[in-house]
């Protein structure tokens, strides 16, 4: 089994087991709400990640942990800051093989839709839009790779244990796009559209 559908699988039973949690407890997102998150993901990179000197790039998949925090505007519309730990990503080329690992940290800025905000409800889904900001870090000796700035869309859902407390579940994707350079020159890039899914705890002032 792969990790991708490990993390699936994770993700399902967490939401099972939070629908069971969540049995007796109802809120409602409201404006003026603010609220913090934190958890844990999977990357997954797909294939087809650029290319560096003439080969071709694959970016493996990673996992870690993840934080945000957001605020609510209106009942249905508020705005969420997002990150995680630096993503570990291991590098390989074809034909070359393993080429190291390298950094990734993404900073997204979102604005998040609740339909269901404003009214009382044991689950409260959101989907998002808005701006990724990568910045890689720790590239192979004699690369360095530019920072990006792309979209990303997300949907989630947050499951009510408690009035404030709610485990959360989410799928995001991003646009990530970046030169790869070496000694001033530019020799390839890195083109990755990160399939992120994630799940955690919100816990709501």
């Amino acid at each position: 089994m792969t990790l991708m559908s490990k993390m699936k699988l994770i993700t399902a039973a967490i939401v099972s087991a939070s629908a069971v949690m969540a049995s007796q407890a109802v809120m409602a997102y409201e404006a003026g709400d603010v609220f913090v998150r934190g958890g844990v993901a999977q990357t997954d990179t797909g294939s087809g990640n650029g290319d560096v000197g003439g080969a071709d790039l694959n970016v493996q998949s990673a996992r870690g942990f993840t934080f945000g925090a957001g605020y609510l505007f209106s009942d249905q519309f508020g705005v969420e800051l997002n990150s995680s730990e630096k993503f570990e990503h291991d590098l390989n080329t074809t034909p070359g093989g393993s080429a190291g690992s390298v950094d990734r940290l993404p900073v997204n800025l979102l604005v998040n839709y609740y339909p269901m905000g404003g009214l009382d409800s044991k689950v409260q889904p959101y989907v998002g839009l808005g701006l990724n900001y990568t910045r890689f870090s720790g590239e192979p000796t004699g690369l360095s790779i530019d920072e990006s700035y792309g979209v990303i869309g997300q949907a989630g859902v947050d499951l009510a244990v408690t009035n404030n407390i709610m485990l959360n579940g989410y799928v995001s994707y991003a646009d990530v796009n970046a030169d790869i350079n070496s000694g001033g020159a530019t020799i390839g890039e890195v083109d990755i559209e990160p399939v992120t899914i994630g799940g955690g705890i919100t816990y709501r002032f």
